[in-house]
């Protein structure tokens, strides 16, 4: 619903930034905070003290909105009119490069080391002794729920 077609009454149950937004969006041009504020005091039958006081708080919500967008010149815009442009570009420096290529080369080294400590595991036949040695589960005592109730 456009401000023109709005009663006092709707008008006055909006957040200032709710009024910022819509005027944003209606004169689809950036505003200065003097502009903005100016316009909503007009709709809201503000006097100017009531402008003067109210300005400050005005200026903070607004910025602290994540729907409005200071411009370069001062004045605000509804972000949703603009995109922003994430393109970063990063040449890689040699010392960069070089140590890129070192992790490379290490990592390489590492897992072809391991691969050939895992092909030595398997070409090891297991014998019983050895799984005797590894058997630490013979301590091990089995309790059963029904003995912990009792206790």
């Amino acid at each position: 619903m456009k401000l023109k077609n709005m009663s006092l009454e709707e008008i006055q149950i909006l957040s200032y930034t709710d009024l910022s937004y819509m005027i944003l969006k209606e004169n689809k041009k950036p505003m200065t905070t003097l502009e903005i504020f100016k316009e909503i005091c007009s709709l809201l039958n503000y006097s100017e003290d009531d402008y003067a006081d109210k300005i400050g708080d005005y200026y903070t919500s607004l910025s602290l909105d994540k729907r409005f967008l200071m411009l370069d010149s001062g004045a605000w815009d509804v972000r949703d009119h603009h995109s922003i442009d994430m393109n970063v570009e990063h040449e890689a420096t040699e010392d960069e490069d070089e140590e890129e290529e070192e992790i490379i080369e290490e990592s390489t080294d590492v897992e072809e080391a391991l691969n050939e400590e895992i092909e030595d595991d398997m070409d090891t036949p297991i014998d019983d002794d050895t799984l005797e040695a590894d058997d630490d589960l013979e301590d091990l005592n089995i309790v059963v729920d029904e003995d912990l109730e009792d206790e």
